[in-house]
């Protein structure tokens, strides 16, 4: 027998057993390490909730309800709403003040890792916007006015795991630490100049605003140290409406129908995060007249509007009361 020759076949045999007796171990440790986000940037995704804020700063009908989801990946969800309105004091005084608060939920979907699994992370950042808006009115004919505003905004992001998962507990680092619960805070200050004008008649009603609005935000105290982050946001709008009557009257007064569209353009660093550089909207609706009542509304608009851009479209059914 030739001893030389079972020698290899004896070492393999040995390392098997050796595999064998090792690959729980190994199994374990694996099972064990700890997990990584993969491509968090959570900085990133910080200046991009900043940039979805500049979407609520301002009254604007085309994203007073918006909801984008990506179905293919969903990542990320957003969904916004909005309320919010202005007027001018009176014409003798034509102090104008505006205000807008908005709750909007973003849902990005984080990736982690050990190496040998991987597992989706989602996580809720839920959103609250106010902004005020203090301007004058001057008044360069009858019905014709410039108006210059300025804005401030304030703002909260605040993040939660939509899921529960043990994985979470195996991650650390700044940027999971703002994953798991952490909080962005956020001022605004810019401005805005509009040009209104308004065509009152018996017969109809004609309102058309042009507007431009730029308020640059950024993170201050109490923010995530992985959150930093800031925008600059930039939008132009139309908005135009017809109101005439419809022939009926209610409450003794007309019941009218109402025309709408809009077009908002975004400029600033809110144009790409979404895929949306426009949005604009057509609508429909009745108001109703209360003005001959002693109650504070005095006319009170359902809406029913579409809105459309290149790359999405969508409904909406809105209220407006007029005081």
């Amino acid at each position: 027998m030739d001893r030389t020759s079972s020698l290899p076949a004896l070492a393999l045999a040995a390392l098997a057993t050796t595999l064998l007796a090792t690959a729980p171990v190994v199994q374990a440790q694996l099972r064990d390490r700890e997990f990584d986000l993969v491509g968090a940037n959570v900085q990133k995704r910080a200046n991009a909730v900043l940039s979805l804020m500049g979407y609520s700063l301002t009254p604007d009908v085309t994203t007073g309800s918006l909801s984008i989801n990506d179905a293919a990946s969903a990542n990320p969800g957003f969904r916004l709403t909005t309320f919010g309105g202005g007027f001018t004091w009176s014409r003798e005084f034509p102090l104008f003040l505006e205000g807008t608060a908005a709750y909007s939920r973003y849902d990005p979907t984080f990736i982690a890792t050990n190496g040998q699994e991987s597992r989706p992370i989602p996580v809720k950042w839920n959103t609250l916007t106010g902004t005020g808006g203090i301007g004058w009115d001057f008044f360069l004919t009858e019905e014709l006015r410039l108006r210059p505003i300025f804005n401030f905004s304030l703002g909260r992001v605040s993040s939660d795991l939509s899921i529960a998962s043990a994985v979470v507990e195996n991650i650390t680092g700044t940027e999971v630490d703002f994953v798991k619960n952490g909080k962005l805070n956020a001022v605004g200050l810019g401005g805005a100049l509009m040009l209104d004008y308004e065509l009152y008649r018996p017969d109809y009603e004609i309102d058309v605003e042009l507007r431009y609005t730029n308020i640059y935000l950024r993170s201050t105290r109490g923010t995530s140290e992985a959150a930093q982050g800031s925008a600059d946001t930039q939008s132009a709008s139309l908005w135009s409406r017809w109101r005439a009557p419809t022939g009926l009257h209610l409450l003794d007064r007309p019941l009218r129908y109402v025309l709408e569209f809009s077009h908002s353009r975004y400029m600033g660093d809110e144009a790409g995060v979404l895929g949306v550089d426009y949005l604009s909207a057509v609508g429909v609706g009745l108001e109703l007249d209360s003005s001959k009542y002693p109650i504070i509304i005095t006319r009170t608009r359902l809406m029913f509007r579409y809105l459309f851009s290149p790359y999405s479209h969508g409904t909406a059914v809105g209220i407006a009361v007029s005081f």
